[in-house]
């Protein structure tokens, strides 16, 4: 069987190169493409139905990121062995790929698509998340989709003060800008990622340079496409339309609609309620011999009340809700909330609230990742719920969806970036914030309450972090546009544009962006972030009004953690004989200890459920891992008794010989009535043996000298 290939090299300015290949795998899809960079390998295929589905009026895109353990020569754990449910990082990648592709397919397109990709092949350097996107549109490049790109994802990073595209796994440990941007040849449509306090400016120069890199890349997919005969896109017409309807729903609306986005009424349900009454008010006004189409009047009745929401701000420079442009709602928040937990924090703004816990745990509780690219484990969680009372809504509770992974994911990265070192922070720390009210930036509200709530808890941070979403109005005709700090839910969906940043006083500290037109001018860019730290530096003022700094200590019933670093020879001292030692300690002391070997060092992981119990455990394992030391004066043991002198453990699992000349200044024939076993005598280390490691202990040295007693022997 003969079949045609297509290949296309990219080459990044370092030198490296991507190639594209399609004609070889997975022909019966309508497009496919192997993107590869190194040895990590993508197949991307994409497949959409020839019809709409009756009734439908979106577009049915499914995106699904997906890696084959086998790509890194690994079999998935658990009782399966199989490729399951996608893991939370599969499902971000596939929310990252998804958000640039949405909005370049046409507006009246509504077959249901899918769009795969796959993890054929792993190269522990070459990371697949920014791979992802260009392979997702190669694939529908070369099919005949209709389609308004190409777009494309890199990943860009600042290492060592130099923006780099796509680097290496080991070269992105050093990097203090992460971040994924997503775009077109026009502009970029989507940023999502953490960096370390930097400013607006910072961030906005790596956008710029990522996009250079997307453009490169986009305009190799017109030229693989071309080369590949994916030249025409399919005829398609999946609406019905009637304009005489539209015009009389424009005409009896728009002014209404109008009137009630210039309202200046805050309360979201009584908003929803004046919208609802205008809509029946037109269909109650239609003639009984009229044939109504119900989608159709809802479809247009929804675009006459966007357009009037959308012509309010523009015109009036006035919000749905009467706020300027750039006013931030009311914020009101507390702190130890909850009694029985480790920290807790209620944070309100307008209509929006999280009512956020944290839990500091064990090593124990360390979350497991076993991934085809990243096994191991980790120890800062943070979990996102959004009930359905949230939005006085009624839905089944099918546990959290991609919505809710997403949102975590951005809160998470952005506190991230505060937490103390892992050698300050013992405990594994989970944040679950818990949403129960929602009018828009739920997720900043995370971060808020996250923040607050880690203050709280007496986690030492380094400082608070806040977050605010943005928006934007804009119309291409006349060029007018405006940019919305702290967006309500409405604004988000009439909107063009939400964008997230978080960060304190000193920078931002993560970012996620989406827009639904097809790209974004630097301008916008600029003053939605010059807007977005105006925005953030308020609030971050509204939280100091609660707690201004981390609490010195932690909750009375929270329990201790500590860490301690020893030299790795010691750890088998510690653990024991078949782990004889560290039973008994924590036998002793009721604690929990966990001793893990790292960059040629133990580290020893004590948790304990009081103070006591703590100090008690650290006592016994400093005194094992203590070095002996010529001079000092120990408490010691006696363990036997020879007619030559006795052994006396003087430091755990250190015995020293107390010869029978050190016991007293006095001459003794024998110890016998002098010691006893179990005794606990007080003796000096007076010597090492530098061959044999034994140690010489006194007991006379310590003793007052005799007046008729000679040195010697």
């Amino acid at each position: 069987m003969s079949y045609k290939v297509i290949n296309k090299t990219i080459r990044l300015a370092d030198g490296r190169e991507i190639t594209l290949e399609t004609g070889k795998l997975a022909k019966q899809a309508d497009g496919a493409v192997v993107v590869r960079m190194g040895n990590t390998m993508l197949l991307a295929t994409v497949v959409s139905a020839k019809e709409a589905r009756a009734g439908v009026d979106f577009l049915p895109l499914s995106v699904d990121y997906q890696e084959k353990f086998a790509s890194s020569g690994k079999i998935p754990g658990g009782f399966l062995k199989r490729e399951a449910r996608l893991s939370d990082y599969e499902i971000l990648i596939s929310r990252l790929v998804d958000r640039v592709l949405r909005p370049t397919f046409p507006d009246d397109y509504h077959a249901e698509t899918q769009v795969l990709i796959s993890l054929i092949s792993a190269d522990t350097e070459v990371l697949p998340d920014a791979l992802a996107g260009l392979a997702a549109s190669a694939a529908i490049s070369v099919s005949d989709i209709p389609f308004n790109g190409p777009i494309s994802e890199v990943r860009v990073a600042r290492i060592d003060g130099q923006f780099i595209i796509n680097p290496t796994l080991t070269d992105l440990g050093r990097a203090d800008i992460d971040m994924i941007v997503g775009g077109s040849m026009e502009g970029v449509a989507m940023v999502e990622g953490e960096m370390n306090e930097v400013s607006e400016e910072e961030m906005l120069s790596a956008i710029q340079f990522a996009h250079e890199a997307i453009k490169d890349q986009c305009q190799a997919q017109i030229e693989f496409a071309q080369e590949a005969g994916a030249t025409e896109k399919r005829e398609y017409s999946h609406e019905t339309h009637d304009d005489s309807l539209k015009d009389q729903i424009f005409k009896a609306v728009y002014d209404k609609a109008y009137q009630v986005a210039s309202s200046a009424n805050p309360v979201k349900a009584e908003r929803k309620k004046a919208f609802g009454a205008i809509k029946k008010e037109f269909v109650d006004s239609l003639p009984a011999e009229q044939e109504v189409d119900e989608e159709l009047i809802s479809k247009y009745y929804h675009d006459a009340e966007k357009a009037a929401v959308r012509n309010v701000v523009l015109n009036e420079r006035l919000r749905l809700d009467g706020r300027q442009l750039d006013e931030i709602r009311p914020i009101w928040s507390e702190v130890n909330y909850l009694p029985s937990t480790h920290g807790s924090a209620v944070f309100t703004r307008g209509e929006t609230q999280s009512l956020t816990t944290v839990t500091l745990g064990t090593k124990l509780d360390e979350q497991m990742i076993d991934g085809a690219m990243f096994s191991g484990y980790n120890k800062f969680i943070l979990h996102y719920n959004f009930p359905a009372f949230s939005t006085g809504e009624v839905k089944p509770n099918r546990g959290p969806g991609r919505r809710e992974v997403g949102h975590g994911n951005l809160a998470m990265r952005a506190l991230r970036k505060v937490l103390p070192g892992e050698e300050e922070n013992p405990y594994t720390i989970r944040i679950v914030s818990d949403i129960l009210e929602s009018n828009g930036s739920s997720s900043m509200a995370t971060v808020c309450a996250g923040s607050l709530a880690l203050m709280d808890a007496g986690v030492q941070v380094k400082g608070a972090v806040a977050g605010i979403a943005m928006g934007l109005i804009t119309d291409t005709e006349t060029g007018k546009f405006a940019v919305l700090s702290d967006i309500l839910g409405d604004e988000d969906h009439l909107g063009d544009m939400d964008f997230k940043v978080a960060g304190t006083k000193q920078g931002i500290t993560a970012c996620q962006m989406d827009i639904k037109v097809l790209s974004l001018s630097n301008d916008v860019l600029s003053q939605a972030l010059s807007q977005a730290k105006q925005g953030r530096l308020h609030i971050l003022g509204e939280m100091e009004k609660t707690i201004t700094q981390p609490n010195a200590d932690y909750k009375p019933h929270t329990p201790r953690s500590q860490n301690i670093i020893i030299e790795k020879e010691f750890i088998g001292a510690i653990i024991g004989p078949g782990g004889k030692v560290i039973q008994q300690i924590q036998k002793d002391t009721g604690a929990t200890i966990q001793i893990e070997e790292k960059n040629e060092k133990g580290y020893v992981n004590i948790f304990a459920v009081n103070q006591e119990a703590m100090q008690e455990a650290v006592r016994k394992i400093k005194a094992i891992v203590a070095v002996p030391e010529i001079g000092e004066v120990y408490v010691g043991k006696v363990k036997s008794i020879q007619p030559y002198g006795a052994f006396v453990e003087f430091m755990a699992g250190k015995d020293g010989l107390l010869h029978i000349s050190e016991v007293k200044w006095e001459r003794l024939e024998s110890l016998e009535g002098v010691l006893e076993i179990g005794e606990e005598i007080k003796v000096k280390l007076m010597d090492v043996d530098k061959k044999t490691g034994k140690f010489k202990l006194s007991r006379k040295a310590l003793l007052p000298k005799p007046e008729n007693v000679s040195d010697k022997k």
